[in-house]
């Protein structure tokens, strides 16, 4: 058997590997773009075969498309869905910018698999009169990019956060009762409760799900029915929102036809707002991890607040040591995220009258981004928030040294008098107790009230 093959397109002859299932155009791409070797993401490859697979039915629904060609590139889709052939994308990602490659990729492979249904019958199905009836790469692709989105934040984004929201919730519980020294600037300031911490981490987990979700509704608007240029040209004017509706009952999710094609496929602004809705998260998530790691410092020079779960050497060459791994990993996926959505941000912005022109680089992007965070999320709840370990005595004998306690003498000596204690206690590193002893003439039970850590966590007047 001959390694290559000979496959005809509109600019004549190529030769395309033996046992591939796509054809001309396809390999055209791969001839054409030796960028960086990544195809693109399996996401985008299942929604594409969810498109193609609604477009298949709908056009059937229409009497546009004979029953048993339908029925054939429906079921060559549903192996696509699957994962069977992703061998057979191998475009790299930094292709035609409206992701025509990938869509005739797409429709090759389709057509390949179909006809093999149909064969016995005396009959084939055209990667362009049949499977992409109806369609243009520039409703396609855009579309797809909306459904792999919109499918990867319920399966995986929304879920990691959630995850990581109770994961806090329930550590938060579990520590309520300790109190420790708040920082800000780096620098000792008045105490709060580890629940109280790690409940407003929670709370920032929560804002960002659902800055996620009030998103979503954008993203479910699809492109699909405006074919070239927005227009509906060579569709049924009922396509667009019949494949709509077809996606929604394959998928279960709330997809409608966008209120303006033109707008839809000449910008990706809903796909865009959800990967700044993903930055905004990972400056949350950058801040929770990186506050961990500072907690965790040590275990003798550092905070040693707490003692995070050893999970693997931390050094080639100093025996014993034991990394913030976890932490370290999160905080590199939330600068990923950051970078991946500045990409996103000027690739939107390359929408040049009808079409965006960077499509399969937002898709990467996007789909990176909600994938590596969602995961991260559930890494950083199981394997540094559930398990750490709290320095009980530590947290309690660096909170009676420090001397920004004396914040609660204000209301009854002056701000003056109290900053001189505060600095007496400092220096003589004595007890600020021992100190405003000695300073004023509050009695020791009237300081005991006043200078109760525990108290102070929960705000108003000390008195």
């Amino acid at each position: 058997m001959s390694e290559f093959r000979v496959e005809k397109d509109s600019m004549g002859e190529v030769k395309v590997p033996s046992e591939a299932l796509y054809r001309a155009q396809t390999q055209r791409a791969v001839d054409n773009f030796p960028v960086s070797g990544v195809p693109i993401p399996r996401e985008l490859i299942r929604a594409l075969g969810l498109v193609k697979r609604s477009a298949a039915v709908v056009n059937a629904e229409l009497g546009m498309l004979e029953a048993d060609l339908s029925e054939a590139i429906a079921a060559a889709a549903d192996e696509v869905i699957s994962g069977q052939h992703d061998a057979h994308f191998p475009i790299d990602v930094y292709q035609t910018g409206s992701g025509t490659s990938s869509n005739m990729n797409t429709n090759e492979v389709l057509s390949t698999l179909a006809s093999r249904r149909v064969e016995a019958a005396g009959k084939s199905v055209h990667p362009n009169d049949h499977v992409n009836m109806g369609q243009s790469s520039n409703d396609v692709f855009p579309t797809a990019i909306h459904v792999a989105a919109y499918l990867s934040a319920s399966e995986v984004l929304l879920p990691g956060l959630k995850h990581l929201k109770a994961t806090l919730e329930k550590k938060s519980a579990e520590v309520a009762h300790i109190t420790k020294t708040g920082r800000t600037h780096l620098m000792d300031a008045m105490p709060l409760t580890l629940g109280q911490e790690l409940g407003g981490w929670a709370f920032q987990v929560g804002q960002c799900i659902e800055r996620v979700e009030a998103t979503l509704p954008r993203v479910a608007a699809l492109p699909q029915g405006g074919t070239a240029v927005g227009s509906g040209i060579n569709a049924h004017p009922e396509f667009g929102g019949r494949v709509a509706a077809e996606l929604k009952k394959q998928t279960g999710l709330p997809f409608v036809e966008t209120a303006n094609h033109f707008a839809a496929q000449a910008s990706l602004d809903g796909p865009t707002e959800l990967s700044g809705q993903l930055r905004t998260s990972a400056t949350a998530l950058m801040k929770i991890a990186n506050d961990l790691r500072w907690m965790n410092s040590g275990p003798i020079a550092g905070l040693s607040e707490i003692a995070l779960t050893s999970l693997q050497p931390g050094s080639s060459i100093m025996p014993g040591k034991v990394n913030p791994v976890i932490c370290e990993s999160m905080m590199m996926v939330c600068a990923q995220v950051m970078g991946n959505d500045l990409a996103v941000a000027v690739g939107n912005e390359r929408g040049n009258f009808q079409l965006n022109v960077m499509m399969p680089m937002i898709a990467r992007n996007l789909l990176e981004s909600i994938r590596i965070l969602g995961n991260a999320c559930v890494m950083l709840a199981d394997k540094a928030v559930a398990g750490f370990a709290v320095n009980e005595e530590h947290i309690s004998a660096l909170i009676d040294k420090n001397p920004i306690l004396v914040t609660t003498l204000n209301p009854v000596i002056g701000y003056e008098k109290a900053a001189k204690i505060a600095k007496q206690a400092y220096a003589e590193k004595r007890a600020l107790k021992d100190v405003a002893a000695e300073q004023t003439d509050l009695s020791a039970e009237e300081l005991a009230k006043l200078l109760d850590p525990a108290k102070m966590t929960k705000g108003g007047i000390m008195g």
